[in-house]
């Protein structure tokens, strides 16, 4: 009887936290914005010991089509040391579990190249001048009911374990783009399967050419998005479209899918959370796409606090166009040779399963970038407590726009052994910015037209 009280009061409480309401902070606290904290919240000054450098925020640069992730002052840096199996020890405190555990598995071939660490990441003014506004005037009712930003960050001085995710959801990343997304499932060996996408994205919260931006709330879409399947032959011809949007449940996604072997666009609720995204091979959840997407509700959220972490950051060689798939791909894991690592300070979430919801995942810990809001790594445990998952996702900047995300991205399959790779177009085109799509683009109707022609 009591035990089974106890596990009352802790369901109880877990429902509680789900469904409070978290205020936007006091005007006090929102002055340090633009001071000592930067306009997006992260901590302007560097660290004690000079390891992590104090904010230079870069200028814009570049034309908005046909140009990949480079920074030229950086990009010729040789590593400060490296980190592995031998030396992990000294780093512990430093590193992800999954990062320990690829250097545990593999003591002869996973290593982690330490670079000087740049912290230039910046946006544009307008997206800035919101953000600071937004930390007075932002609420969160749960942990899928943003209410009241608008263009910018919505919670530059987080309270609350799903603020930083909602940060990391609603991101600046242009007004209008075409992504050309290549995906990889690497067996053991190294060899390994493409799949070719195109995308198509609109952004209506974090968007600065608007005349009239919609303030974020549920039931208002802050992004549309359409993909595509290329190849291969048996699933080309695909078309997933979402209409993303705040809200619990259904509300807070609409979704359709067009098969070819129906020959019609329907209705596709299982675009959702662990169900695998079409052409995976079960290798990523709809959930895991951009790192982590759609409703939180399945989850209760932790905010864990801050540490200096060593992260995927500046690892522009990763996303050139000079570094081809096959370099890429190794046994086991990415060619260690290519990722750049950095120390930054990174906030970290821990998400825990509610008992009255089904997941694969019973606990995930994502390590959030302080100065991009980019989720940059996480690790995923199965119902028993075990490491099962890893995700870790590689920053870089297009300093054309000033908006940074992770390119590309893998996910560690720790029980197989077999590793996905998404979001690459080393061997495609760059990010195209100046794309613009007519107002019935993101329709299911002109899909279902489109995909019959």
């Amino acid at each position: 009887m009591k035990r089974s009280m106890l596990k009352m009061t802790a369901v109880a409480a877990m429902v509680m936290a789900s469904s409070a309401t978290w205020a936007a902070v006091s005007a006090e606290e929102a002055a340090k914005l633009g001071k000592e904290l930067t306009p997006v919240g992260a901590e302007r000054a560097g660290n004690a010991d000079g390891t992590i450098p104090e904010w230079t925020p870069a200028k814009q640069r570049g034309e908005l089509k046909g140009i990949y992730p480079n920074n030229p002052e950086i990009d010729g840096e040789s590593p400060i040391f490296t980190i592995t199996s031998k030396n992990m020890s000294e780093y512990a405190g430093k590193l992800t579990e999954g990062h320990k555990e690829l250097l545990t598995r593999f003591p002869q071939t996973y290593k982690m190249n330490v670079y000087k660490s740049h912290r230039t990441v910046n946006f544009p003014q307008t997206v800035l001048d919101e953000t600071m506004k937004n930390a007075t005037r932002t609420t969160l009712e749960g942990v899928d009911n943003p209410q009241g930003g608008q263009i910018g960050f919505p919670f530059p001085i987080p309270k609350s374990g799903a603020e930083p995710i909602w940060n990391h959801r609603v991101k600046w990343r242009g007004e209008d783009v075409r992504r050309y997304n290549n995906q990889m499932i690497v067996q053991q060996d190294g060899n390994f399967s493409l799949t070719k996408i195109v995308e198509d994205v609109t952004f209506f919260y974090a968007n600065t050419k608007a005349e009239n931006p919609p303030a974020l709330k549920p039931g208002t879409d802050f992004l549309r998005y359409l993909s595509e399947t290329i190849a291969p032959p048996r699933i080309a011809g695909t078309y997933i479209l979402v209409h993303e949007k705040a809200g619990f449940g259904t509300d807070g996604r609409a979704a359709w899918l067009y098969a070819p072997a129906l020959k019609r666009i329907r209705r596709a609720p299982a675009v959702c959370c662990d169900n695998p995204y079409e052409g995976t091979d079960g290798h990523q959840f709809y959930d895991q796409v951009d790192m982590y997407n759609g409703v939180l509700e399945r989850f209760t959220w932790k905010l864990v606090g801050k540490r200096e972490m060593y992260i995927p950051y500046n690892s522009n060689r990763m996303a050139s166009p000079e570094t081809k798939y096959d370099d890429i791909a190794a046994p086991n894991h990415v060619n260690p040779d290519l990722p750049r690592y950095e120390l930054h300070r990174v906030w970290v979430v821990e998400a825990e399963n509610k008992p009255d919801q089904r997941h694969t995942f019973k606990t995930r810990r994502f390590y959030i970038d302080e100065d991009s809001w980019n989720v940059v790594a996480i690790d995923n445990y199965d119902q028993q407590g075990k490491l099962m998952q890893f995700q870790e996702g590689n920053l870089v900047t297009y300093y054309n726009i000033l908006a940074t995300t992770t390119q590309p991205e893998v996910i560690y399959h720790l029980n197989s052994g077999r590793y996905f790779v998404t979001a690459m177009g080393n061997e495609d085109q760059p990010y195209d910015n100046t794309v613009s799509y007519p107002s019935n683009f993101f329709e299911a109707n002109t899909i279902q037209t489109r995909a019959s022609k």
